[in-house]
């Protein structure tokens, strides 16, 4: 363990330097799976083409006034979040364009966004009918 205080992110700022990839937004719909086998495939490829995800968009789906419904979006959206973080991505953009019962979305989309911290990702919230956040 160092006994010296480190300079938190700002020496690690300090460090970076330009890279010769280019950032690209990844729509989950051309995904097709998020198993670990397919994302892993996915990010070799997108490395030997010179580009690395900065982004997964994902289109939510919380048109139903039903618990159940919104828990299964949530879920789904929380796979969206692990495959991001596997591919390095450092942004989920959740698009949302009607909530139908947003006092049952807010806080699943609170949580989901609590859980991309933990993961490193951001998670950003899109569209018309967007909750704050």
């Amino acid at each position: 363990m160092s006994t010296t205080q480190s300079d938190g992110i700002e020496a690690t700022l300090r460090g970076c330097r330009p890279a010769e990839i280019e950032p690209v937004v990844v729509d989950a719909a051309d995904l097709g799976s998020t198993a670990p086998e397919r994302l892993r495939d996915l990010k070799a490829e997108l490395a030997t083409r010179g580009y690395q995800p900065a982004t997964l968009s994902v289109a939510a789906r919380f048109d139903e006034e039903d618990t159940l419904a919104t828990q299964r979006e949530a879920d789904r959206l929380r796979d969206f979040v692990r495959a991001a973080a596997f591919l390095g991505a450092g942004r989920v953009e959740v698009r949302l364009d009607e909530v139908a019962d947003r006092s049952a979305v807010d806080p699943a989309l609170s949580a989901l966004a609590e859980r991309a911290r933990r993961e490193g990702v951001e998670l950003v919230r899109t569209g018309g009918d967007a909750p704050t956040a």
